[in-house]
């Protein structure tokens, strides 16, 4: 099932990217992450793993994440 809902992506002045190709890859990178996504939270629940932990587990994995790209314009 791919990412339905309609994001408008924004520069972080706010200003909206509409480029149909950076839209492009930012939909397919959106789907990809949930493909992947999908399938270690299945395979973990297959395993035995307490679905709300695998979930938590993903939170904290997505809050970690660091941008290399701060401070350069």
């Amino acid at each position: 099932m791919p990412h339905s809902k309609k994001i408008i992506w924004r520069s972080p002045k706010g200003e909206i990217i509409a480029c149909v190709e950076k839209n492009k890859v930012l939909q397919e990178n959106l789907v990809e992450i949930r493909q992947i996504c999908q399938d270690a939270l299945e395979d973990a629940v297959l395993m035995g793993c307490d679905e709300q932990q695998v979930r938590d587990v993903f939170m904290e994995l997505i809050a970690s994440l660091k941008n290399n790209y701060s401070g350069q314009d």
